[in-house]
């Protein structure tokens, strides 16, 4: 998969990677994924592309608030030949017209109290005040239908605060991984797949270690070979 990407503004990473291949094997125990899938903040477009190119029954919808990534994600959506139907504007504000099956999000999640950059464009995509925790699952509830699924990931250190937001929002965790730069070392990002009207215990993950001595891991080589993208780099300041 050929990916377009801004050369001064916020490009995908790993957590993307993994979130998508957390993703495909949650939903390796249903036997036909099908419906309208919704990638919240879509930036380039490469996780709901990923998702979509794989299970090819789902309807991918985006949304994007900004217009730099707006045009990414229907670029790459047109040049990778997935159609999609992209949302523009803030998730919180979009009053979507349907339901959806299945939501992903890579939502941004760096606290607000450290020092931002001076490029808006990266602050929109990495700190959580353009997307709080507590409103953006509010809203997920509300588009998902009633045995709707939530795929996301997050900064491991607040899990706390994430598990009660989820709950409050009546939404059941039906699994959760934790991602670690080498097994010496704290996690750094948590992925979780949680349900509407749900009763499953919680399953725990084996945790995905990124780094084995100075080395990627063999599972993380698997998982970019699995996703197999291709990124470029191109000037887009006329768009922003």
């Amino acid at each position: 998969m050929l990916l377009y990407q801004p050369n001064n503004g916020y490009c995908y990473n790993s957590d993307t990677h993994f979130l998508y291949s957390f993703i495909m094997n949650n939903l390796k125990k249903f036997k036909n994924i099908k419906g309208e899938l919704l990638d919240i903040g879509s930036g380039s477009g490469i996780l709901g592309l990923l998702v979509s190119r794989d299970n090819p029954n789902l309807q991918l919808n985006q949304c994007e608030i900004q217009k730099v990534f707006q045009f990414l994600t229907n670029l790459n959506s047109n040049n990778n030949k997935i159609t999609n139907k992209l949302f523009e504007g803030s998730f919180l504000e979009i009053e979507f017209e349907k339901e959806f099956d299945i939501c992903i999000s890579n939502p941004p999640f760096y606290h607000n109290n450290v020092i931002k950059s001076e490029n808006s464009i990266l602050n929109i995509a990495r700190y959580q005040d353009s997307l709080p925790i507590d409103k953006f699952f509010s809203k997920v509830y509300k588009v998902l239908n009633q045995k709707g699924k939530f795929f996301f990931c997050y900064d491991a250190k607040q899990l706390n605060e994430l598990l009660k937001c989820l709950e409050n929002n009546k939404f059941n965790v039906e699994s959760i991984q934790f991602v670690h730069p080498n097994e010496n070392k704290d996690a750094s990002l948590v992925m979780i797949y949680a349900r509407k009207n749900s009763k499953s215990l919680t399953k725990i993950l084996p945790p995905l270690i990124m780094f084995e001595g100075s080395e990627f891991s063999k599972k993380v080589n698997d998982i970019y070979k699995m996703s197999s993208t291709h990124s470029i780099k191109v000037d887009l300041d006329e768009y922003c």
